[in-house]
């Protein structure tokens, strides 16, 4: 009998002061070839594919990271279950579940919920992040074009990708494998494994290769559900018995160190601070969203690109209380070209907290980046690939990027000080972690620096002899 089969069909929730959890975080369209990923020489990995006997698929001769640095989140592949939409993908997992959508008009949630934005090809959808906190991935299909929506909860990352690569489309599962506390994901074709936070394969036949990312913003339900009432949403009818709406992870965006993350974390802010990122393919730049949130608006230049960042209150954390919709305002963060039709604006806090406004022409803007008033009335900005994630995990993928300091006028904080690793394992093991609904899931417990359910008679030798995965 498979010991882990209700860490997949089950509630997989644990209350600690830190909350702490276990795991990380189609079609024959030939779609753009991906760019071979910068530095992606072999590396001469410490560890080796007998280290990964569950992966026997998988080409550990090609590889761009030192495998020493994978942290196993959860025992098996899919022990966090993707989510795949009708048609959307060639093969199914044994233990995935099913996307399925509303239209946002019929839905009865929270306000407050977050949800995780995707426009592409004229289709606007959103993807609550109650929904996705449990199952990380949906295989999705915007017209013609195979998208992964992903969310590293660990991270607080939210980030699309298109699924195709040099002319064959990919469908994505959890490996239930981190790296920096960050999502690997892998794909079912080659059984390849990818850095959710950068796109890159990074062991397997694809190793090497970069996925293209979609922008990805995270708003409020309630803000969503008004701009696009007619727009899918994804739905908690998942052929899963979770809680939706209970946060699995409560409290631990108020914790101070990351779970499952043995890198340096960068002292120059919070490792748990939430962090606009920008400009990947450069240096990076991050701003604060403390700073934002006062500030309402940043205006900048990325890349030599005119951008503006907006920000408004009303999104619940997903990360902080255990009831989502009553979680603390963390608010939504949105980052856009600063120009319609060639013409470069500045913007200014609008006439509410959640409106902008231009200074050229005074026209009003939504967070969503469309005017609503004004000259420019029915123009929208295009967004720039963004996200807004935990400090430590933008600054372990990205570490020379610079921090916006509204205080500086722009200028960057001084480079990072050398700081000591954190194991967060040494310091919280060990624990016992309890399940609160009371139907009779199994506890969480640490055993061998891991985390496992605590079936009656579960021990340490069950573990090395590789029992229920």
């Amino acid at each position: 009998m498979n010991r882990y089969l209700p860490r997949t069909t089950g509630a997989l929730a644990g209350t600690l002061a830190f909350a702490l959890f276990a795991a990380a975080c189609s079609g024959d369209d030939a779609g753009p070839n991906a760019e071979d990923a910068a530095g992606t020489a072999p590396a001469s990995p410490a560890a080796t594919s007998s280290d990964f006997p569950d992966w026997p698929n998988t080409d550990f001769s090609k590889v761009t990271i030192n495998l020493d640095e994978v942290m196993r989140g959860c025992p098996s592949r899919d022990c966090i279950p993707a989510l795949d939409a009708e048609g959307a993908v060639e093969i199914e997992s044994p233990r995935g579940g099913h996307a399925r959508f509303a239209p946002a008009s019929t839905l009865d949630l929270a306000a407050r919920l977050p949800v995780a934005v995707v426009t592409l090809e004229g289709v606007t959808k959103a993807y609550p992040l109650h929904v996705l906190t449990w199952h990380e991935i949906v295989n999705d299909r915007f017209g013609k074009v195979p998208v992964a929506v992903t969310f590293c909860p660990l991270c607080n990352t939210a980030i699309s990708f298109d699924r195709r690569l040099d002319g064959r489309t990919l469908d994505f599962g959890v490996s239930g494998n981190l790296r920096n506390s960050d999502l690997i994901m892998w794909d079912r074709q080659t059984e390849s494994w990818w850095q959710q936070a950068t796109g890159e394969g990074i062991a397997g036949e694809l190793a090497g290769k970069t996925l293209t990312a979609i922008p990805t913003s995270i708003v409020a339900f309630g803000e969503f559900a008004a701009a696009f009432p007619d727009a899918l949403v994804l739905t908690e009818d998942t052929g899963f018995g979770r809680t939706y709406g209970i946060n699995p992870y409560e409290g631990y965006d108020g914790s101070t160190s990351p779970f499952l993350f043995s890198g340096t974390i960068d002292s120059r802010l919070g490792a748990l601070e939430r962090v606009l990122t920008l400009d990947r393919s450069g240096e990076g730049v991050a701003i604060p969203l403390a700073a934002l949130a006062r500030a309402a608006v940043v205006n900048l230049t990325v890349g030599g690109e005119p951008v503006v960042a907006f920000w408004a209150p009303g999104t619940a954390s997903a990360l902080d209380a255990s009831d989502i919709a009553s979680a603390r305002d963390v608010g939504s963060a949105v980052a856009y070209r600063a120009t319609v039709g060639g013409r470069e604006l500045t913007f200014r806090r609008g006439a509410s907290d959640v409106t902008f406004s231009d200074d050229q022409t005074g026209s009003t803007w939504s967070i969503f980046g469309t005017a609503t008033a004004g000259p420019l009335s029915g123009s929208q900005l295009e967004q720039v690939f963004h996200t807004t994630e935990f400090w430590f995990s933008w600054a372990a993928f990205h570490p020379d990027t610079v921090i916006w300091d509204g205080a500086r006028s722009g200028q960057a904080l001084p480079a990072p000080v050398a700081t000591a690793a954190v194991d967060v394992r040494a310091a919280e093991a060990p624990q016992r972690l309890v399940t609160p609904s009371g139907r009779g899931e199994p506890e969480l417990c640490w055993i061998g620096g891991q985390m496992y359910p605590c079936w009656e008679g579960w021990t340490a030798a069950d573990e090395a002899a590789g029992r229920g995965s």
